[in-house]
């Protein structure tokens, strides 16, 4: 079994988020590109965000702290620390209202 603190990561992820030219940080904890889930931390500084991309398998972000916006076309979702935010299928962005952390899991089908 492995044991990580999601606390201790966000206030990491958020403080190179802070530094950093883009203001994002994100760290995979669990899976990845060759398994079929994927947890990822996303830290985004206030304004900054996941620029508008394709989704095609089911995924969620579980808002860990601040408030965020999901958007899709003409759509959105205001989120903050303990919502869920079920992302739609097709495009979408997400942006950090404020300083924000998300926990991003997609599920990918076996081929």
């Amino acid at each position: 079994m492995m044991k990580l603190s999601l606390t201790a990561l966000v206030r990491h992820e958020l403080d190179h988020a802070r530094q950093v030219s883009s203001g994002r940080s994100a760290k995979t904890v669990f899976g990845g590109n060759e398994r079929t889930l994927r947890q990822t931390v996303i830290a985004l500084r206030a304004g900054a965000k996941l620029d508008e991309h394709e989704n095609s398998d089911d995924a969620t972000f579980f808002v860990l702290h601040g408030r965020v916006v999901l958007l899709s076309g003409e759509n959105s979702w205001s989120g903050s620390a303990g919502d869920l935010l079920i992302v739609p299928a097709g495009r979408h962005a997400l942006e950090a209202v404020e300083d924000a952390a998300v926990l991003f899991t997609v599920a990918k089908p076996r081929i």
